[in-house]
């Protein structure tokens, strides 16, 4: 319901929570960074538009029951990135309606180095039990190596193409795992 508290979700090197008002700062560095942004809208965002966006993610829990978390790193205290899972209301021509799609996006400074497998392995273990959801998808670039690598690694598969936004997006989805 409306109170749905975000969990707190930690890792070997990371602390998955919900975002705070601070963290919009370094959020909004992470949007408009065109090495980010490059595979995703291919224009940076405006403060302004990265409001939206930050207010957007939050929103997801007390309206979803899910959404997205604020990674930071443990070592620095810094935010590394965001990961999670969101219904976005795509038009897009694939039949993805009503599935959690998951999406990570990390700072320059922490790509490279396994931190988006790491986070969405954490947020996969907590959909996985918690979520009743019997599969969820995740929208790539077809430019984008290093997030369908980590895609594969989590177990997102039947790669498609669907036409959206006036390009091409590659579409995985992956089954949620039958309860022990």
């Amino acid at each position: 319901g409306m109170s749905e508290a975000v969990p707190v979700l930690k890792t070997d090197r990371l602390v998955l929570r919900g975002f705070r008002r601070e963290d919009f700062e370094s959020f909004a560095q992470i949007w408009g960074d065109p090495r980010v942004t490059r595979h995703i809208s291919g224009a940076v965002s405006s403060r302004a538009d990265s409001w939206t966006r930050f207010l957007r993610l939050a929103g997801c829990w007390p309206i979803l029951g899910y959404g997205y978390w604020a990674v930071e790193d443990t070592a620095t205290g810094a935010l590394a990135g965001m990961a999670g899972f969101a219904d976005f209301k795509r038009e897009i021509g694939a039949d993805i309606a009503g599935l959690p799609e998951a999406g990570w996006v990390f700072a320059p400074a922490f790509h490279g180095r396994g931190y988006a497998t790491e986070a969405m392995r954490a947020a996969l273990n907590w959909a996985d039990a918690t979520l009743n959801a019997a599969r969820s998808c995740c929208l790539i670039h077809p430019d984008n190596a290093a997030s369908i690598n980590v895609a594969e690694k989590l177990g997102y598969g039947g790669r498609s193409e669907a036409p959206f936004a006036g390009a091409t997006t590659l579409v995985f989805y992956r089954e949620t795992p039958a309860a022990a």
